[in-house]
């Protein structure tokens, strides 16, 4: 059988009729903010688009490019918009904070005047980059027609040089216990170079501690300047040693140079020192020997040395012919 429900009495019909009323009623006003929040962010949108499209924006894509010598880079500078039909653009070259012009009046000038081209509407290709050419670039653009009419973007450039073959020092022989240094120079790679060490063809490392094969041995490796030194040299350190110099480029390495490690011979030494010793007291019981002898004094006054005596006072004496024969010039005065 069906069941009938029984009619609403009026107080529940009122309320059910208040409940579906309040409903309708908020429905509207959610439905009214939420044209309203729409309105008001299409005429935000279209404000942002109407002054975006009366200002000059520039961006770039890579704002520190790298490339090595010799090589092609670019320095992109792209306009992300732009009103103004033909605007000006300038490309400076900045080294310690001083700009010259890279691209001016629609030509490149400078020293990339034959080695760089725009590539439309900004972009500066340089074609054969050196070392000289590492510097910051801006881009400036100038738009007469924009609200905003003037933008500009800072480029980074780093040209990498590959190293030259460094120069290696390396001491021929040692001795057992002292200090050693190897060195090893290398000015030509950009950017700088690192180094690294090698015996017998094995890479040194930084901390001995760290290998079994050095452990035992005393050194402090520097890679920023590439000297070696050992603080007391073993007979384990002993062999062929070569330098190599880095950095994002290349590399480059000497040509490997015998350092040899020998024990000091205090034996030797000694020796050596007794007979110095001994030939110095020879020389001088010689010498003593000479002079007791009469070999080193002065030769003995002859006869034929005469002196002349010292005249009296008021006489004068006057030689004759024959030697020693004097007789008085005047007498004597009382």
């Amino acid at each position: 059988m069906l069941s009938v429900s029984p009619p609403l009495s009026s107080p529940k019909l009122l309320r059910l009729l208040c409940a579906c009323t309040a409903s309708r009623t908020k429905h509207c006003i959610d439905t009214k903010m939420a044209k309203t929040r729409l309105a008001c962010l299409l005429t935000l949108l279209s404000t942002h688009c109407y002054f975006t499209a009366l200002a000059v924006v520039l961006k770039t894509s890579d704002e520190f490019p790298s490339t090595d010598e010799f090589s092609k880079v670019e320095l992109s500078c792209l306009i992300e918009s732009i009103s103004t039909i033909n605007p000006r653009i300038e490309w400076k070259k900045i080294i310690n904070n001083k700009p010259s012009y890279v691209y001016f009046d629609k030509k490149i000038s400078g020293d990339l005047e034959n080695r760089a081209v725009i590539r439309e509407p900004a972009t500066l290709v340089i074609t054969n980059a050196t070392r000289s050419d590492t510097a910051k670039y801006r881009c400036e653009v100038t738009a007469a027609d924009d609200t905003k009419s003037f933008d500009e973007i800072v480029i980074d450039l780093v040209v990498r040089v590959k190293p030259v073959v460094p120069k290696c020092s390396v001491p021929k022989s040692v001795p057992f216990g002292k200090t050693a240094e190897l060195s090893c120079v290398e000015e030509e790679g950009f950017p700088k170079s690192q180094y690294q060490w090698f015996k017998n063809n094995e890479e040194i490392p930084n901390d001995p501690k760290t290998s079994p094969k050095f452990f035992n041995s005393s050194y402090t490796l520097n890679t920023g300047t590439g000297t070696l030194t050992f603080t007391a040299v073993r007979k384990e350190d002993a062999g062929d040693y070569h330098c190599r110099a880095k950095n994002d480029a290349g590399q480059a390495q000497c040509a490997p140079q015998n350092m040899e490690v020998y024990d000091i011979d205090i034996v030797g030494i000694v020796l050596g020192v007794l007979v110095v010793i001994i030939v110095l007291l020879c020389i001088t019981v010689g010498i003593c020997c000479a002079y007791k002898q009469g070999y080193c004094s002065s030769p003995k006054q002859t006869g034929n040395n005469y002196k002349v005596p010292a005249k009296g006072d008021g006489v004068d004496y006057v030689r004759t012919e024959d030697e020693g024969d004097f007789r008085h010039k005047s007498s004597f005065v009382i």
